[in-house]
């Protein structure tokens, strides 16, 4: 890959937010410079299924040679940035306390098909953190299950039945934020436990991922002195080259949260951390806040860093590689660019509303 085709696509390195409604112009400008991997909606950029749908159609039209991924954080409960006339699902811990695969693969049916009918073709879903720490101010009900089996069990029908359905997941937050007691919005949490017991807790519902194929695992804010005591987990290859891909045998896309996260940010800047976090084998970064002019700086220092052999040539062309093969999966039949038809009759149907109550009885 030429240093031409690497400024030209280095946006595939990146998933972006933005503010607005419909596509801003400052977007179709780094997207057109840039070629982007895909955006990020949130609460701010939805207004009703019609407009979501619309703008997933503009957002296709920023496509040069892959379409992009237009990606959300629609777990159930409180993080939802879709909301009725959606379908409202309790939280995960729901399906937790039910111990039943059937219903948390009835639920992510439902999910993905209120998904695709918008146009949204990622969700960062299931939360894979083993809850075990009750005073985690951050986790708490978004995870399945206190058990590592239970959340190994229901995260792999969850993640099936959402990819089987042409919704890519994301299992999060690797190597596991379920005993933690900070919460990484605002600081760095620390791990403390030693390599065995995150073998033998944090990384089972992980490792059910990989074996069910999951599109895409997103790495956690967070320090685990056992494996290294200077980097996150992000900016880790002892975490992310080591454990995830040599010892858990991931080939999958590898994301970074959210690189405005005080966890990060309090301690890099996020050019800086996008340069580390590819380097350390992440193949794309989330910058979910909405300035744009902002992503743009981000990528120029990834060019920049390529250009000073600071960021191995090879390295941005596995991660490259990696975005392509998820996107020939789950993107590769050509989806309409128009307004949604029909969508009364998926969005916050009768059905989604039964299974919405059947979990709510388990709470």
């Amino acid at each position: 890959m030429t240093h031409r085709d690497i400024r030209r696509h280095i946006g595939q390195l990146a998933i972006v937010g933005f503010d607005g409604r419909s596509v801003p112009p400052a977007l179709r400008a780094i997207a057109r410079e840039f070629d982007l991997a895909g955006v990020i909606l949130f609460a701010r950029n939805v207004e009703s299924p019609p407009q979501v749908a619309d703008l997933a159609a503009g957002v296709g039209t920023l496509a040069r040679e892959l379409p992009l991924w237009v990606s959300v954080d629609q777990e159930g409960g409180r993080v939802a940035r879709l909301r009725s006339p959606f379908t409202e699902w309790p939280p995960m811990a729901a399906l937790g306390r039910a111990a039943d695969e059937q219903l948390a693969a009835r639920f992510a049916r439902a999910l993905a098909a209120e998904l695709r009918a918008v146009g949204v073709t990622m969700d960062y879903a299931p939360v894979l953190d083993v809850h075990t720490n009750p005073a985690n101010p951050v986790i708490g009900d978004r995870a399945l299950s206190t058990r590592a089996s239970d959340v190994a069990r229901l995260g792999r029908a969850i993640i099936t039945a959402l990819q089987s359905a042409g919704i890519a997941a994301c299992g999060k937050h690797f190597p596991g934020h379920g005993d933690t007691s900070v919460d990484s919005h605002h600081a760095l949490p620390v791990v403390e436990h030693p390599p065995e017991r995150l073998r033998e807790v944090e990384l089972v519902p992980f490792r059910a991922a990989v074996e069910a194929g999951v599109a895409s695992i997103m790495t956690a804010h967070l320090l685990v002195p056992a494996v290294d005591e200077e980097r996150p987990v992000a900016l880790s290859p002892a975490l992310i080259e080591g454990w995830l891909r040599r010892d858990l045998g991931y080939e999958g896309l590898v994301l970074s949260d959210d690189l405005g996260m005080r966890a990060i940010s309090d301690r890099y800047g996020a050019p800086e951390a996008a340069v580390a976090a590819i380097s350390a084998g992440c193949d794309c970064v989330l910058l979910c806040g909405p300035d744009v002019d902002q992503h743009a700086i981000v990528l120029e220092a990834l060019i920049r860093a390529v250009e000073q052999k600071r960021l191995p040539v090879k390295r941005v062309e596995d991660a490259m590689a990696r975005q392509r093969r998820a996107k020939e999966r789950f993107l590769s039949g050509a989806r309409e660019a128009h307004a949604l038809r029909g969508w009364r009759e998926v969005i916050g149907c009768d059905e989604h509303q039964a299974i919405a109550r059947e979990m709510a009885g388990y709470l």
